[in-house]
């Protein structure tokens, strides 16, 4: 099985202490101009009361729960602000120190004084700005697993056309920046660099003077061509709140539980989708990206599997490889122009996973490598399960959405729920006796089903 993302470390649920050997620091030195309509210039954009916390809070709140309790906080406009609020740190039950930045040093330029404070060998930086409910126990692992000098949490957002981009290889090295001022006529993986980090202190010792500094230009770029920066994977809840549009979303968003029900420390209910057929218009084997087009309503399908806090994942068999029609580069091209054509409507998946097998031989230029039987081809259920292993899935509140009766018998064998679109195949290609639990008109009809504003269509 091909998948777009890299395994993760799998911890016992509620081991949250095994990692307070590790320091966080927190960039709230902006001015927050974006926000200035909510802040008033009163308060910095930080201490920003999000459902009567301040933004800033709630991010200790989710690190320390794993057993950090050092902090640094780099703070600049109305930073005394901040140090009036936290103090010591004292009474929320961590140390807090400060660094002040007099003049702007850029992302990384205050680097320069954490040297004498960071005791730990790694730390964990975070942008004030950016809010999250994380497993950290999970990124952590992936990064002293790996033994890199940074690890960048990568996610896929609804905004991918203005975000910077990780360019990553197989085995999750970050090459690579698409930064969100280029102009990208191409197509691109929704990638986003979250603005969360775990970095060794090795990165600091090279600093002799406090400069203005870019942290992805003048520091980790660099190291990307020795392979010392890894992407880490994850579908939990992640958003920019730097404008008054997403603050408020995040606000409704964790006023509605999504937060904490993204965070992989819990279980995680799911769809999963078929491809072809289903998310895009089925017109046989698919092998060239010329021949990729959406289902008319699957982006706003996505979209509201996106909002409503399930994972959309798309799970395909994509034999082209196996008959030798293309490799598994040129599938991952189709892939990335179905996440651009999804994240131009602000829609967006959190993985994508594709079998390139064909158990059948015989095929003209087929290639033997993938002529094998395997456990992933669907209607075997190796795909799901799998991804269900990864990101802590509830398969038995989880869902298959798919065209053909060998999607409808891979969601039984997962033990999911089953839903057949009658866009595509329509449940016509005949190879399996099996009746789904539910059928839908297409890909939104369906999602309406699960998501409670549709009826659901039992067979």
């Amino acid at each position: 099985m091909k998948r777009s993302a890299e395994p993760f470390g799998r911890l016992p649920r509620g081991e949250t202490s095994m990692y307070r050997n590790y320091t966080a620091v927190i960039q709230a030195g902006g001015r927050g101009t974006r926000m200035r309509e909510l802040t008033k210039d009163l308060i910095p954009k930080p201490m920003l009361p999000l459902n009567g916390k301040p933004m800033i809070q709630r991010q200790i709140e989710n690190i320390s729960g794993y057993g950090v309790s050092e902090f640094i906080i780099i703070t600049g406009h109305l930073g005394e602000k901040i140090r009036e609020y936290f103090g010591d740190g004292s009474k929320f039950g961590i140390n807090i120190h400060y660094i002040e930045e007099s003049t702007p040093l850029g992302s990384a330029g205050a680097f320069y004084y954490l040297k004498d404070l960071i005791r730990t060998e790694n730390f964990l930086l975070v942008y004030a700005d950016v809010m999250f409910c994380l497993e950290w126990n999970r990124m952590i692992d992936f990064h002293e697993r790996n033994q890199g000098k940074a690890t960048l949490l990568v996610h896929p957002n609804g905004h991918p056309f203005d975000s910077d981009l990780l360019i990553m290889d197989e085995e999750a090295h970050v090459k690579g920046i698409d930064f969100k001022s280029n102009e990208r006529s191409y197509w691109y993986e929704n990638c986003v660099n979250s603005g969360i980090y775990i970095l060794s202190k090795d990165i600091l010792e090279g600093m002799s003077a406090a400069e203005k500094l870019d942290l992805e230009k003048d520091i980790l770029s660099p190291m990307m061509a020795e392979n010392n920066v890894y992407g880490y994977r994850t579908p939990e809840y992640v958003k920019d709140a730097g404008t008054p549009e997403r603050f408020h979303r995040a606000e409704a968003e964790q006023a509605a539980g999504i937060w904490e029900r993204r965070c992989l420390n819990q279980k995680q209910r799911c769809v999963f989708l078929d491809r072809d057929g289903t998310v895009n218009q089925y017109r046989g084997l698919i092998y060239q990206e010329e021949q990729f087009e959406l289902e008319e309503r699957a982006a706003e399908a996505v979209r509201r599997l996106n909002e409503a806090g399930y994972l959309a994942i798309v799970a395909t068999n994509q034999p082209v490889v196996a008959r030798g029609l293309c490799d598994i580069e040129e599938v991952k091209e189709i892939h990335r122009k179905m996440q651009v054509l999804l994240g131009n409507q602000r829609a967006y998946l959190d993985d994508i996973v594709f079998c390139p097998h064909h158990p059948d031989k015989g095929y003209p230029e087929e290639n033997p490598k993938y002529k094998i039987v395997c456990n992933c081809r669907k209607p075997a259920s190796g795909m799901i399960e799998e991804t269900a292993l990864r990101y802590n899935i509830d398969l038995a509140e989880s869902y298959m959405i798919g065209d053909s009766t060998a999607d409808i018998l891979a969601g039984r064998n997962a033990g999911v729920r089953t839903i057949l679109v009658l866009t595509g195949q329509a449940g016509k290609d005949g190879k399996y006796g099996v009746k789904p639990d539910s059928i839908a008109e297409d890909l939104l009809d369906a999602v309406m089903q699960i998501i409670g504003n549709g009826d659901f269509h039992d067979e």
